[in-house]
């Protein structure tokens, strides 16, 4: 062998690695905690089959979720109803003992959640995965990488791997930044949160009393439009009570 083909250069890399690769170098650019799960988001949506939206669920002290990156605005209203009814897949990542992995392939059977699976697929929902952050560790987990699908069996083909590995950069990122940047995030992105929950609320309410719908209808019409105008749906919600009197 030549000292020129013993340094050849390698061929192009695979496609996933590549975007592991692309991820690592955007993650050393992000300012906040905030922005390196967006971008993990981001990624997970692109490199998981079957995946239509992706959040990262953040779990308070208290037990509950908090959703500081979503695809989608309908992650949030995913996460408030874990909430509401104690139950769903980020939940059994962050609590359950294991790889941390909650699989749901026909949410409206309810088969796995029999409370939230149902009203995940009134949200549009078909299927789900969860994994925890970080996904080995003892419970309860910080929080978990969600995955989810429109269709029902819509992620039996998505490589886990490829999950835990973007769930491992989440957590690494998360755990790395939690000493200095926690306050940040709960100050800001928590409070801002709240406000905008807030703020949803009263579109709704707005939108109840205006067209006889209940709380559910109310909120996929907000989303619908936030979709439509790719306008976040907080900011359609306030447009819209400050707008109450011309409607």
């Amino acid at each position: 062998m030549s000292e020129h083909d013993r340094y050849d250069e390698p061929g192009p890399p695979a496609p996933l690695v590549a975007e592991f690769v692309a991820l690592a170098e955007k993650l050393l650019d992000a300012p906040t905690v905030q922005d390196v799960l967006e971008r993990i988001a981001e990624a997970t949506l692109r490199v998981v089959r079957g995946a239509d939206v992706v959040s990262v669920s953040l779990r308070s002290r208290d037990g509950t979720l908090d959703t500081p990156a979503t695809t989608d605005p309908v992650g949030v209203r995913l996460d408030e109803l874990q909430n509401e009814l104690d139950e769903g897949p980020c939940l059994d990542a962050s609590r359950l003992p294991g790889m941390g992995i909650a699989f749901s392939p026909d949410l409206p059977g309810g088969e796995v959640f029999p409370k939230w699976g149902p009203a995940a697929a009134e949200l549009g929902i078909g299927s789900v995965m969860a994994v925890g952050l970080f996904p080995a560790q003892d419970p309860p987990r910080i929080g978990s990488l969600d995955i989810y699908s429109r269709r029902t069996g819509g992620l039996d083909e998505a490589d886990r791997d490829a999950a835990l590995v973007l769930a491992a950069h989440a957590s690494t990122a998360v755990a790395g930044s939690l000493a200095t940047s926690r306050a940040e995030l709960q100050v800001t992105h928590l409070s801002e949160a709240v406000r905008s929950r807030d703020v949803i609320g009263q579109a709704k309410g707005i939108l109840m009393e205006r067209r006889g719908v209940d709380a559910e209808e109310a909120f996929a019409i907000l989303r619908s439009a936030s979709q439509s105008l790719n306008v976040k749906l907080a900011r359609i919600a306030e447009t819209l009570t400050q707008r109450r009197g011309e409607l």
